[in-house]
């Protein structure tokens, strides 16, 4: 058949528009035989609970298997938004099971975030830099991005001004960021609560890893200081297992009726399976003793990251680093002449991945900095991808 009787795709003017996927190769080369990935912001399979959800799909389907097997509600099994407003009512975020919506992972609360609050050149605000992923699932709604000041302390809220006018909502990740392991403090959480009455947008705060902590809680959620105005993200992929495909959205009734029905128009329902076995995990005290389990292990591998750094990476007024207090990141600056994502073939060559910084920007991209997941890699390896990185930079310094 000639090229001429061939049908080509008609793309939306948005699929058109898609940027290339930046993370599905890093993560592809990251499964290669003597890669030591830095790259993908995948858990810990070291704190997988394998026999509690063992037991836990057995109970479902032994229990309940016509109900566990069938379509849910599409705000979530009654069981597990239970379990969640319980939840966090310990964690200090004032919750009642209405409260609550359940999705198949977080990543899909963004994508219904942007879907039922932003037009096609609407305005996100954003932090610099900001989450790949949530840049990624918001582009699906065509938004234009205004991205929050900053100081040498990170996100500066108080330093936001007319440029807020009229922006549908400020994506946050307060508590160990990604990609750059900072958290705000309160004083900051509460000058973005001030910033958003004053130019009327709500707060949309991403805590994926707030549980994720080293050796002292993090600050109060931005969601338990303005519950009028905030939507929260939370995800069960760090804490229980990504396969799970779970997270859950709080707020305002009226704001989680409009993401139980957005949910029902984009897929149905969470599966109800993985939803009734978190449930069964939490009531019988999964997290009692699961959760102190995991932040021993990051504490570990956050350290000899950390240690590795100090030890190995060239001494240069203009190579620095975060030293977060939780969650899974650690973002690396280099000299400005230094272009991360040209310098990754290379690092692929000498066996190491990272993710180059420009991918986390909203606008006008930085190209010197990357970052540096510690996770899901030994610690051995971490000093081993360390000692290969610091000496890729050094040759050219």
């Amino acid at each position: 058949m000639s090229d001429t009787n061939t049908l080509r795709p008609a793309w939306s003017s948005m699929a058109a528009g898609l940027p290339e996927d930046v993370l599905g190769p890093i993560l592809a080369n990251g499964t290669k035989p003597g890669i030591i990935s830095f790259g993908g912001g995948l858990p810990s399979p070291e704190g997988f609970p394998t026999k509690e959800l063992e037991r836990a799909a057995e109970w479902c389907l032994e229990a309940m298997p016509k109900r566990a097997l069938q379509y849910s509600d599409p705000q979530g099994e009654p069981e597990l938004r239970a379990e969640i407003a319980k939840y966090e009512n310990g964690r200090g975020n004032p919750t009642d099971p209405d409260n609550v919506a359940v999705v198949t992972g977080s990543q899909q609360a963004l994508d219904l975030a942007a879907r039922i609050f932003v037009n096609p050149g609407d305005a996100i605000m954003v932090q610099r830099p900001t989450y790949v992923g949530a840049l990624e699932a918001f582009n699906l709604s065509q938004p234009r991005y205004v991205e929050m000041p900053e100081d040498e302390e990170g996100t500066a809220p108080a330093l936001i001004g007319d440029e807020a006018d009229g922006v549908k909502f400020a994506y946050i990740l307060a508590t160990f960021s990604n990609p750059t392991g900072r958290t705000m403090t309160v004083e900051r959480r509460k000058q973005l609560i001030e910033k958003a009455r004053e130019h009327r947008f709500w707060i949309v705060e991403d805590d994926p890893y707030g549980e994720l902590w080293y050796h002292r809680k993090p600050p109060v959620s931005i969601q338990s200081l303005a519950p009028d105005c905030t939507i929260r993200f939370c995800s069960f992929s760090k804490v229980l297992a990504p396969g799970m495909r779970l997270g859950y959205i709080t707020g305002p009734k009226e704001v989680i009726r409009m993401f139980a029905k957005a949910q029902s128009y984009a897929v149905l329902s969470t599966p109800c399976i993985t939803q009734l076995m978190a449930a069964k995990v939490m009531a019988d005290g999964l997290f009692s003793y699961h959760l102190d389990d995991i932040r021993r292990i990051y504490r570990a591998h956050a350290e000899a990251m950390l240690a590795a750094l100090d030890e190995f990476m060239p001494k240069h007024p203009g190579i620095s680093w975060t030293h977060p207090e939780g969650g899974m990141f650690i973002w690396l600056t280099l000299p400005e002449g230094i272009d991360t994502m040209k310098l990754l073939p290379e690092a692929i060559e000498q066996g190491l991945l990272y993710v180059p910084g420009s991918t986390f920007y909203g606008n006008s991209p930085e190209s010197h900095q990357m970052r540096l997941s510690f996770v899901t890699v030994s610690e051995e390896k971490i000093r081993e991808g360390v000692k290969r990185l610091a000496a890729l930079i050094s040759s050219k310094l």
